[in-house]
């Protein structure tokens, strides 16, 4: 799953990058390193003077944690749709700078593998294990850090006319129409296992509700859990009622979405970097979902800031953090860790996706192990988030 095929519900007109002027804001107007902080994590021996960090799309909760690496002391570039300042790890300055970039309409909806590769400026990003796979030959990454234990991609269909529906399968026995963005390889995975039949799928879906609300409650939408529940019923007027979904991990599409990756030909370069960075992303994970207020706001005001189009309230923005934490899109797996990767996960969708690129003509590396793309050297094993 790319996380470029996010719903864009709320997207008001064609996004014209050399349209919008830069403009800046914070606390500061200046972005200098501050000195690593006293008993606090120094990254300036060890890694890159500035890191860029890629994302799939506009800034939201699901990538609060790395909006948590940043203070007060930050500047905002709403032509690049970028934020820069001091990376900090649990409000102690580490030595270095970071970027965060935006994705999707901020960079034309290319994949973050790509800008790995075209932009030396990037130097982690969102690279999703189906799409890692996807992209092995010709751009191959090395995911380090998996911010989500489960992928927010769902399908979801209305309650009041199938009150029987529980799952995606037992939609697929019904006569609804799944709309979805053409090109997914977890639709492709549901029609190759009998659980949708393709003749009730639609590759059409445009990001907007309109087709949803149009059907009266006889179709079904892709969408992510972490949002669009909360934006049908309080945000969408012409719906405004529950919706019902399956994530498509539990469906049996268990990929590792928005996983934080290195172009695999800088990962021995890094490795000394990593080494310390990677837990400090794992804590600044814990500390989002302990106090998410800080983060929040700035999201939200990048959000207007960067003005693509995406609207984002305070609404959603606390049902995602909700939602992720009820629903265990985030959370320390089946051991006490957050960020880790599970061998066998990643062997799964090597299985299943690999037959599907190949028949697509996608650039698979000849040969590609399951250990070709995750390590789990660099996690902290000691950090995850607290038990509820």
């Amino acid at each position: 799953m790319q996380r470029t095929a996010r719903p864009v519900v709320a997207l008001a007109a064609t996004f014209s990058l050399a349209a919008l002027a830069a403009c800046s804001s914070g606390s500061a107007e200046t972005t200098s390193v501050a000195t690593a902080a006293a008993g606090g994590v120094n990254l300036a021996s060890v890694c890159p003077a500035s890191i860029g960090i890629q994302t799939d799309w506009n800034p939201e909760s699901e990538h609060g944690h790395l909006y948590e690496l940043l203070g007060t002391d930050y500047k905002i570039d709403s032509g690049n749709k970028s934020v820069t300042g001091p990376l900090m790890s649990s409000g102690k300055a580490t030595g270095i700078t970071i970027t965060i970039q935006s994705g999707g309409p901020a960079i034309g909806f290319q994949t973050v593998s790509s800008q790995l590769y075209a932009n030396p400026a990037i130097t982690l990003g969102y690279v999703s294990t189906d799409e890692a796979i996807s992209v092995s030959d010709k751009t191959p990454s090395v995911a380090v850090f998996a911010p989500l234990e489960k992928n927010p991609q769902m399908i979801m269909w209305d309650p009041a006319t199938y009150p029987d529906v529980k799952t995606i399968a037992d939609l697929g026995k019904t006569a609804a129409v799944v709309r979805y963005f053409g090109g997914a390889a977890y639709m492709d995975y549901l029609i190759g296992s009998n659980i949708i039949p393709k003749s009730h799928t639609d590759g059409g879906y445009d990001g907007t509700p309109a087709s949803f609300v149009a059907a009266g409650g006889k179709d079904a939408q892709q969408g992510f859990a972490s949002a669009e529940p909360y934006i049908y019923q309080n945000e969408i007027k012409a719906w405004a009622k529950p919706v019902k979904y399956q994530l498509v991990h539990d469906a049996g599409f268990p990929t590792y979405a928005a996983a934080v990756s290195v172009k695999k030909s800088r990962l021995t370069e890094l490795t000394p970097c990593l080494k310390k960075l990677v837990p400090v992303l794992q804590k600044a994970e814990v500390d989002f979902f302990a106090d998410p207020a800080p983060a929040e706001k700035l999201i939200l005001e990048l959000v207007t800031a960067y003005n693509t189009g995406w609207v984002y309230s305070q609404g959603v923005a606390d049902f995602s953090v909700k939602t992720m934490k009820d629903q265990g899109l985030v959370g320390n797996g089946s051991d006490s860790t957050i960020g880790n990767f599970e061998p066998d996960r990643v062997q799964k969708m090597l299985d299943i996706v690999t037959p599907i690129y190949k028949a697509q003509g996608n650039a698979i590396a000849t040969g590609l192990k399951a250990t070709d793309l995750y390590t789990n050297d660099f996690i902290d094993t000691s950090i995850g988030l607290p038990k509820s």
